[in-house]
Parts: C-alpha cells; structure tokens; sequence
C-alpha cells in the first residue's frame, strides 16, 4: 500500500518551480559527487554547493525550505526525483560514449604510429657501426 503524507507544509512565499528544482537538485547530486575528486587545482573535499546556488540566483534557505515543501508532496517529488534521475544517466552515458571514442581514437593513433614505426628502416646499432669501422 502506497503511503502518503497527512503533514500540510505551507507552500513557500519563494518555492521553486518544480522544473527548476530538476535543474537545481541534477547539479546538486553532480556536486555531491565531484566533492571527492581532484579538481584541475589537486584539490579533494570542495564544497561546489555555493556553485549551484549561485548558478540558480538561489540561497540555501530557499533551497530547503523548496525542498522540504516539496518532499511533503510525495507524488510531485516522486516525479522531480525520476527526472533527475533521467538526466543524470542521460549524462552518465554522454560521458562514457566520449570516454569510449576518446579511447578508441587514441587506440587507433596507436595502432598507427607501431605500423609505421614497425616500416621504418631500421637504424644499425653502436656495435653494429663499430664493426664497420676498418681494423688497425
């Protein structure tokens, strides 16, 4: 049996608008994930919260008091909850297909230059050179 919820949340003065909180909570779990890998600078552990935030012209307080409302609301964040879902596998796979082409590019190159380093002729050696030097 289904639950839902008997709590009325009053709706926020602010709420955001449940497409933009797909947008908003994407780069969230984005954010999350990223907290634990190097960025460019070697950096571990970066809050990217304040990011998100400021990329949406939002606060945090406005954030969870949305985010609160709309978790009272079962059914509406049920819905927000599988489009982000949608996205970030939609992203997750755009990521590994350029993954998969980069590799294979580079795969290729390789392939490449062993051919043509395998037609190049072939260098003679220190020895090699030493023995053709004429005997005293």
């Amino acid at each position: 049996m289904a639950c839902t919820s008997n709590t009325i949340i009053k709706k926020p003065d602010h709420l955001i608008s449940k497409n933009q909180m797909v947008d908003l909570l994407t780069d969230m779990f984005i954010a999350a994930g990223a907290e634990n890998i190097k960025n460019i600078d070697l950096e571990r552990n970066v809050n990217y919260y304040p990011l998100v935030f400021e990329k949406y012209g939002i606060d945090s307080t406005r954030f969870k008091e949305s985010n609160y409302y709309y978790t009272s609301q079962i059914d509406d964040y049920e819905k927000i909850l599988k489009k982000v879902n949608e996205r970030l596998k939609a992203i997750k796979d755009k990521l590994d297909f350029e993954i998969k082409l980069k590799d294979s590019l580079r795969n290729d190159s390789l392939r490449n230059l062993r051919g043509n380093f395998k037609k190049m002729p072939k260098r003679p050696s220190r020895i090699d050179s030493l023995k053709s030097l004429p005997k005293k």
